[in-house]
């Protein structure tokens, strides 16, 4: 599982546009905490935190513990508004969960060992498809990130997202048979080969000299 993260943060007693504008003025970012049939929480959180963990990989697949007067709630990221011109986000969604609640979260994909591995030895390029999958699972189950080995591995093979080492309790969201990465050839014998072809093409076509 993730690390929890714990993030301070202050109720918001007015709500609406007014409200939400004057907390960006005082250097903090409105949001909202819902779900688990608990009434709605307004709440604001420093903008310097939320930037810090936003610049952080996989902040939508990580579990907050959110302080607010005292009383802590575990929650996950649902949704981040961004201003549409500077790109800075204005508003943040929370949402509460139980132990049983299962939820989809994308989480990255790391490869490991690529030194072990033939194809790569030998110039194969590894091309990786999708940098993250999603999951079905619990938020107590999410992974930092799901490990794959390269160990062993030659040119040509390709790693299916069924043949991923899920944690337990946790599914695949997409088709099991979709591609994550492939070891492909090497790109300089590939342009090699499409020279020579192309130099045998033109020496046939040509006319012998008079």
């Amino acid at each position: 599982m993730s690390d929890v993260v714990t993030l301070a943060a202050e109720a918001r007693p007015e709500a609406g546009r007014g409200g939400a504008r004057q907390a960006r003025r005082d250097g903090r970012i409105p949001a909202v905490i819902y779900g688990n049939k608990e009434p709605s929480a307004m709440i604001t959180i420093p903008a310097a935190d939320l930037h810090k963990h936003l610049r952080q990989h996989g902040f939508m697949s990580r579990v907050f513990e959110i302080a607010v007067d005292g009383k802590k709630q575990r929650v996950l990221p649902r949704e981040v508004q961004t201003d549409p011109v500077s790109g800075k986000p204005i508003h943040v969604d929370f949402m509460r969960f139980s132990a049983t609640t299962r939820i989809a979260v994308e989480v990255e994909v790391v490869f490991q060992n690529e030194a072990q591995s033939a194809g790569l030895k030998r110039g194969g390029v590894l091309n990786i498809v999708q940098h993250e999958v999603e999951l079905i699972c619990t938020p107590g189950e999410i992974p930092q990130a799901i490990y794959v080995d390269l160990a062993g591995m030659e040119i040509g093979d390709v790693v299916h997202a069924e043949a991923l080492p899920l944690p337990a309790g946790a599914a695949l969201a997409g088709e099991p048979d979709a591609t994550i990465a492939v070891i492909a050839a090497p790109t300089v014998e590939t342009a090699s080969a499409e020279a020579e072809e192309g130099a045998g093409t033109e020496a046939a076509g040509s006319t012998p000299a008079a």
